[in-house]
């Protein structure tokens, strides 16, 4: 459980991060020279860092945007204390530490294989829920929904833009009516307890079943 410890101690620590919390991220903030990328948090040394996947160089977090990915990793740190988190950020050279301000929190999870998820780059937006299981995949393709005790169901989508980051995806299959309904919301997986940047709503004849989702590789808002 040491690491674990260490993951609390660093969400503890910056009563400044504690600050931005409450005015949350800076959404007119400029993405120029930000780059989305997904690799492992780690806490050494009261410090929280991040490590691409693929990549040796690790890179102290420092949380400009206001992310709370301090207190998300502390809450979702076991006694491996290793999590995977998908984020937006600038590198900085800063002095013997390499910094990363980073500015959109994605998803952390706990997860050992999320670097080597198929498909990352062609995603557009993933949102999956329980109780009954779903998830569902949406690419330029089309969308693909899988439901539990149902065969997957692709078909095409118009995308419908609600202001404030919300959006609808709409579509006709099988005499059915099927909405994916997103906003811009922290979301909890119940069952995993995984973080996510939006809650989703999937919408079938009018019966709505609620989970989290996330944009994939190909959608960098």
């Amino acid at each position: 459980m040491r690491v674990a410890r260490s993951l609390l101690l660093v969400a503890m620590l910056p009563l400044f991060a504690a600050c931005q919390l409450l005015d949350g991220p800076d959404e007119s903030a400029s993405q120029s020279g930000q780059t989305r990328m997904q690799g492992q948090l780690t806490a050494a040394d009261g410090k929280l860092l991040f490590q691409p996947c693929n990549e040796q160089r690790s890179y102290v977090i420092n949380d400009t945007g206001g992310t709370s990915v301090l207190q998300e990793a502390a809450t979702l740190a076991d006694a491996r204390g290793k999590l995977f988190a998908d984020v937006r950020g600038r590198i900085v050279a800063d002095g013997a530490d390499n910094r990363l301000d980073l500015q959109q929190l994605y998803r952390v999870e706990r997860s050992g294989s999320a670097c080597d998820e198929p498909d990352f780059k062609k995603l557009i937006l993933r949102a999956a829920g329980h109780g009954p299981e779903w998830n569902v995949k949406v690419s330029a393709k089309g969308m693909i929904i899988e439901r539990a005790g149902q065969p997957p169901l692709a078909v095409p989508y118009v995308e419908e833009q609600l202001g404030d980051g919300r959006f609808n995806l709409s579509t006709e299959a099988n005499k059915q009516h099927i909405e994916l309904w997103v906003a811009p919301q922290r979301c909890v997986d119940s069952k995993t307890g995984s973080v996510q940047h939006m809650s989703a709503e999937l919408r079938i004849d009018g019966k709505v079943q609620r989970g989290c989702g996330y944009f994939g590789g190909s959608r960098d808002d």
